[in-house]
């Protein structure tokens, strides 16, 4: 029988399509075809997680509102969680190395580590691990 899962479609503008699927691949995200032209590309996040990096051009179909520039103002936060601390730090340092910013905001309260980068168009990406154990033994 099929179960329900509510899925999340994060949706991004993008100044390049072709350089935000190339940054996103070299963090070790799927694209998917069926979802991914010229001017949108479907990055797979999980099996519930989609982020969709539209062209301005395409966004705009969406919106009537200003798109911002995500460099100079905040507009979301987005958050991923990670099964372990070094997976946090393999996120964020392949981010960096893709031509991503470091927002050198490193957290770690033991029972939780979480670190940030910014994408190619200013978009704040935290990635956090937790040891979910901990938090249920305060609970």
């Amino acid at each position: 029988m099929y179960e329900y899962r509510q899925m999340i479609f994060v949706n991004l503008p993008v100044k390049d399509v072709e350089r935000s699927k190339k940054f996103f691949t070299a963090l070790g995200y799927e694209l998917n075809p069926q979802f991914t032209t010229d001017d949108c590309a479907y990055v797979i996040v999980s099996d519930t997680i989609g982020a969709m990096m539209l062209s301005h051009e395409r966004y705009a179909d969406f919106t009537k509102k200003e798109i911002v520039d995500a460099t100079k103002s905040s507009q979301v936060l987005l958050c991923l969680s990670a099964e372990s601390r070094e997976k946090v730090d393999e996120l964020v340092d392949a981010a960096i190395a893709a031509g991503g910013k470091d927002n050198d905001r490193a957290q770690d309260h033991g029972f939780m580590y979480g670190r940030s980068f910014d994408d190619l168009d200013g978009h704040t990406w935290e990635v956090m691990w937790m040891d979910t154990s901990a938090v249920e033994e305060q609970g």
